[in-house]
């Protein structure tokens, strides 16, 4: 068991961009070692939501259909919709404009492999990745009974590790940071 303050992310890895003409999507996949329907849960139940994604739903994610959803640090609250919703296989919703994609897939020994596509603004895509980063390794605290607590928003970005991500990211997938 780590403490927040003891947490450390992990080298800038297992993301890539995907270009399409000016559409750019960001690609991250992580393995944990829980089944998909705990991974699925996570992704989907409210309660569990506020553990660690950067926003808030005001319902269960796990059907298609309208959900507002509240950029946590920011006060964006935007109606989504639920486009694709196969338990413990596909999630898919848009949140601001922005396109979200996780697929779950068993792996073999057990876990679950889960795959994020993220349609993002190039300008913005290393700081997405780092945010992302983050948000699952929390996610993966939480999902071992190890809880960090959510890190998001702004609060996160003066983080010192998560600017480092930042900068490898942007070094990896050959974007400007952007001068604030």
């Amino acid at each position: 068991m780590i403490t927040r303050e003891q947490y450390k992310p992990g080298p800038a890895t297992g993301a890539e961009v995907r270009k399409n003409g000016d559409e750019w999507t960001l690609v991250l996949v992580r393995d944990f070692a829980q089944a998909p329907a705990l991974v699925w849960k996570a992704l989907t139940d409210p309660a569990e939501l506020r553990e660690w994604a950067p926003f808030e739903s005001d319902r269960d994610l796990g059907s298609v259909g309208t959900a507002t959803l509240t950029t946590v640090g920011a006060p964006q609250v935007q109606q989504s919709h639920i486009k694709r919703a196969e338990p413990v296989k596909v999630l898919e919703f848009d949140w601001g404009g922005q396109n979200i994609r996780w697929e779950l897939e068993p792996r073999s020994g057990g876990g679950t492999r889960l795959t994020l596509w993220h349609n993002i603004d190039r300008r913005y895509i290393a700081m997405g990745a780092a945010g992302w980063h983050i948000a699952l390794d929390v996610l993966a605290h939480f999902l071992d009974a190890d809880p960090l607590g959510r890190m998001v928003g702004p609060e996160l970005m003066k983080f010192g590790p998560w600017q480092q991500l930042h900068r490898e990211y942007a070094k990896q997938f050959g974007v400007e940071l952007p001068t604030w």
